[in-house]
């Protein structure tokens, strides 16, 4: 496999290497926000308030579907008076009981781990909302619980339904008053994806098309990305699970100020060397820094020293800042970019970004 940047503007060839749509699933982002939204509220999700605010939040999930947990902790934020958690095991922590919201997130509403811990919710008596695929075997524990559940459209594979796990999460919290997030707000964040939509469409040319300058940046190196916030961090998490599941990649992610107590030291390293003589360099560090609007002034001294010192040692440095004053826009903002991006550098190789053929590879060893 060869990164070959001319096939980002071959549109019939994106076309060709990417049979299972995921171009195309990135750029419904913003109809899942608003068919989520309704179908929250559908759901009754709101009345889950009138239960009084629970002593916790427990996201169970995994992989694509999990991560929705972390973006409601982000978007929620530091002012939050409980605890939001998410657990990605087949167990939840001997702590969680009845005073305590589980909510349990499948996309495919089968995932072994998040079935076994919802199951687990209900033996306890937690409270319990559901969300994943009508008709399987999570609403099924969901409607024997007497839990709320919302059924969300499978869109194929898990990474590339998270807005539309994610966005139910949200109307549970706003309606505990945990965060402000009504309407207007899930379609200024939806406005704002099909604005990056648009501007990372495939028809658009590689250098006024941020997606695929993102995906050029990050080939032939080993990116290295960190968020100068919870929030940021949050983006960062995803950009490497993208990068991993879609352009089949690796990538580190970070948080500042933690990062800079461990991973600013391989700007030192053999990594950070660089000969711009050799015919093939190898490949070599790369910084992606997502920079939030709410930063502690300390993590924003961190970050412009970290970027002087990366930029001092030859290590190449890419900065993107969030966009839109709620953290809902924030976030996606930043997420939308790097989903972009890990499916172009896919396509620059000439992998196709649906198939996780080692995924499920493993799974068939686990059941036999």
């Amino acid at each position: 496999m060869t990164w070959d940047a001319d096939r980002l503007d071959d549109f019939a060839g994106l076309d060709d290497g990417d049979p299972g749509g995921m171009l195309r699933a990135v750029a419904g982002s913003a109809a899942q926000i608003r068919t989520s939204y309704r179908a929250a509220r559908e759901a009754g999700v709101p009345s889950l308030a009138e239960g009084g605010r629970p002593r916790a939040i427990v996201i169970a999930g995994m992989g694509g579907s999990g991560i929705a947990g972390e973006v409601l902790d982000a978007v929620c934020g530091n002012g939050t008076p409980l605890p939001i958690v998410t657990v990605r095991s087949y167990r939840l922590p001997g702590w969680v009981g009845v005073a305590d919201l589980v909510v349990a997130v499948s996309c495919s509403g089968t995932t072994e781990e998040t079935l076994a811990m919802a199951v687990d919710a209900a033996r306890r008596g937690c409270r319990l909302l559901a969300v994943g695929a009508a008709g399987s075997p999570l609403e099924e524990v969901a409607r024997q619980s007497g839990a709320s559940f919302v059924p969300i459209a499978s869109n194929g594979q898990p990474r590339a339904g998270m807005w539309a796990l994610s966005v139910p999460l949200i109307v549970a919290a706003a309606g505990m008053g945990l965060v402000q997030a009504d309407e207007a707000v899930f379609e200024s964040t939806a406005a704002r994806l099909e604005e990056i939509a648009h501007r990372c469409r495939p028809a658009s040319e590689s250098f006024i098309n941020p997606g695929k300058t993102l995906a050029a940046e990050m080939a032939e190196s080993v990116p290295m990305i960190w968020g100068s916030s919870r929030l940021a961090a949050v983006a960062a998490y995803r950009w490497a699970c993208q990068l991993n599941e879609n352009a089949k990649y690796p990538a580190v992610w970070g948080e500042i100020p933690e990062a800079n107590h461990n991973q600013v030291v391989t700007f030192d390293g053999p990594l950070a060397q660089r000969d711009v003589f050799a015919d093939d360099p190898g490949r070599t560090l790369r910084l992606f820094v997502l920079r939030d609007l709410e930063e502690h002034p300390q993590a924003t001294r961190r970050r412009e020293v970290s970027v002087r010192l990366a930029q001092d040692r030859g290590v190449p440095v890419t900065e993107i800042v969030a966009e839109g004053l709620h953290p809902l826009e924030r976030v996606a903002t930043l997420i939308g970019l790097g989903d972009y991006a890990s499916t172009y550098l896919a396509l620059g190789y000439g992998i196709d970004p649906t198939p996780v053929s080692a995924i499920n590879e493993l799974k068939a060893r686990i059941s036999q």
